[in-house]
């Protein structure tokens, strides 16, 4: 409390049972001069932890100089650790990527494409079948403890776009379990107009490309739409594949391990 010299300014202060000990320890007029230093400049707020009781000399300094003095029942090392993690959130570096973020069987993908792809109808069937929306047409993207995690901008939340039909309410037409407000970004799936002359993969190659948002590399996989392809269904088996790879079962490898063992007959 009397040492200010390698303080930084504009922290939080947490004052819980040692520190509550030390002040009692202290005269009426050390409190004064150390509150008001802490107070007037060092600290943005102060919380006290554990239900202790905030000091009168510091609650009374506080009303002069309108000062957030909290406190809590949470004992110190929580509160620090629920800090962090909400500062971490709140201060987390940012992006926003044009497409659709659904959660497939438990897995974050974001669909991106150029605009009439038809990124928002496949979310809607993927609805019906079962799975969850993010976020349709901008996905506000957060780098948090090394991954990425996706929102809806709060004036589209639950919305999604349908050419023809109009802005629906995902909610209040499949039910609050089709929504989410937030997912980890595991997968990103790329929808691309099919080209006759282009040469596609065939057999699944054992590693995907990858889209860095953020500085994160997230796996991708690139789906060439055509008239007649349920892209839906094409979304639901790549993230199959994705987890199938994930654990080393990918067709590619099936192919490669049967080519050695045909070989090795010959």
């Amino acid at each position: 409390m009397g040492n200010f010299g390698d303080s930084v300014a504009s922290r939080i202060v947490l004052i819980g049972n040692k520190e509550i000990k030390y002040i009692n320890n202290m005269s009426v007029a050390d409190q004064k001069e150390r509150f008001k230093e802490l107070l007037d400049y060092y600290t943005a707020a102060i919380i006290v932890t554990r239900n202790n009781p905030v000091p009168s000399i510091m609650k009374d300094l506080a009303k002069k100089m309108n000062f957030p003095i909290f406190s809590t029942v949470l004992e110190t090392q929580q509160v620090t650790a629920d800090l962090i993690s909400f500062l971490n959130e709140k201060l987390a570096e940012e992006d926003t990527k044009h497409g659709v973020l659904v959660t497939v069987d438990g897995i974050g993908v974001l669909i991106i494409g150029e605009s009439g792809m038809g990124k928002s109808e496949t979310a809607l069937e993927l609805i019906r079948h079962g799975h969850i929306l993010v976020a349709d047409d901008r996905v506000d993207i957060q780098h948090i403890h090394n991954d990425l995690y996706g929102h809806a901008p709060e004036l589209i939340k639950g919305l999604l776009e349908i050419r023809g039909i109009g802005i629906i309410d995902v909610e209040k037409m499949f039910g609050v379990s089709a929504i989410r407000s937030r997912a980890k970004i595991d997968l990103v799936i790329q929808l691309v107009p099919f080209d006759t002359h282009a040469e596609y993969d065939r057999i699944g190659e054992k590693t995907l490309e990858h889209e860095e948002i953020l500085g994160i590399y997230i796996p991708k996989l690139i789906l060439p739409i055509s008239a007649g392809r349920n892209i839906s269904v094409l979304v639901e088996t790549a993230v199959k594949h994705f987890m199938l790879m994930k654990t080393g079962n990918g067709g590619a490898t099936i192919i490669e391990e049967r080519f050695i063992k045909l070989a090795g007959k010959e």
